[in-house]
């Protein structure tokens, strides 16, 4: 029967594989802690897919937020990803008290009203993204206080990349990442965006968050000589930002039919990071 450990790596192997291969370059010790992280970060990710209705998906949360204030006690020995977080986090010193302020904002999830203004997507991604990369931070050593415009930057740029991505899945379903604020300044009709219709005004509104991400981005890089090496196993998926935005520029790009990066290429990236740090952040 596999433990916990192999259960959250299973699934992060599964659910989030650019997170799992670079954490194959986190000190063995450390790596257990980092898939239960991750896995929990799958979890509520798919909230609303396993869902489907609000009511549900808060119910989903409340009992994380309850994991996590030390309220489910008994039920969360008894779940594979809980179990390993809680004792991932109490090994390397970590208050699970951390992780709540991602669940709260995963709530925004389960629901279809769009994102407000730039400044909302902003602290979406700070309290998601960047609260995860915290938490990995600590897990891995810790980072101190020079870290956070690092972290800041870093997960709005992930955030933004990941609405780009997905942007077919969410109309889909009526749930809208993209800024109306962004979308208002470029005149984009919103109905022929929840339709699935390409304009010129929506391309020029997506490369407005495109140069949202690469800013981020740079002022992330800034901050780099800054923080210990130990943290990068947590920063190695940012070097698919740069290659996953530059397609995007491009003649023919189609907003609804983006093609991901293979997996070949995703995990070439990430090695060759892991070779040279200062290839992560490239644009």
């Amino acid at each position: 029967m596999p433990s916990n450990a192999d259960h959250c790596a299973a699934l992060v192997r599964e659910a989030d594989r650019d997170r799992y291969l670079a954490t194959l370059f986190a000190p063995q010790d450390r790596r257990a802690a980092l898939f239960a992280l991750y896995a929990f970060n799958s979890e509520l990710i798919r909230v609303r897919d396993v869902a489907r209705e609000p009511m549900p998906g808060e119910i989903r949360l409340q009992w994380w937020r309850e994991v996590l204030e030390g309220k489910r006690d008994g039920e969360a020995a008894a779940h594979p990803v809980a179990s390993a977080l809680l004792d991932g986090l109490r090994r390397h010193g970590v208050t699970p008290d951390r992780l709540l302020g991602i669940v709260d904002a995963h709530q925004f999830d389960l629901y279809d009203e769009p994102m407000g203004t730039l400044d909302d997507l902003d602290n979406y991604a700070v309290m998601t993204q960047s609260a995860l990369l915290d938490v990995a931070f600590a897990i891995l050593g810790g980072a101190g206080p020079d870290a956070m415009m690092l972290m800041r930057g870093a997960g709005i740029a992930a955030t933004v990349a990941y609405v780009l991505t997905n942007l077919a899945k969410h109309v889909s379903r009526r749930q809208l990442f993209v800024p109306l604020e962004v979308l208002e300044r470029h005149k984009v009709d919103l109905g022929e965006v929840y339709a699935g219709k390409v304009s010129e005004a929506l391309k020029a509104a997506l490369a407005e968050l495109r140069r949202h991400a690469r800013r981020q981005m740079n002022a992330a890089r800034a901050e780099v000589p800054q923080v210990p090496q130990a943290i990068l196993p947590a920063l190695l998926p940012l070097a698919l930002i740069g290659p996953t935005l530059r397609p995007m520029d491009r003649r023919g790009y189609e907003p609804f039919d983006v093609a991901p990066l293979s997996s070949l290429k995703r995990q070439w990236l990430i090695w060759r990071a892991a070779r040279k740090p200062a290839r992560i952040f490239e644009g």
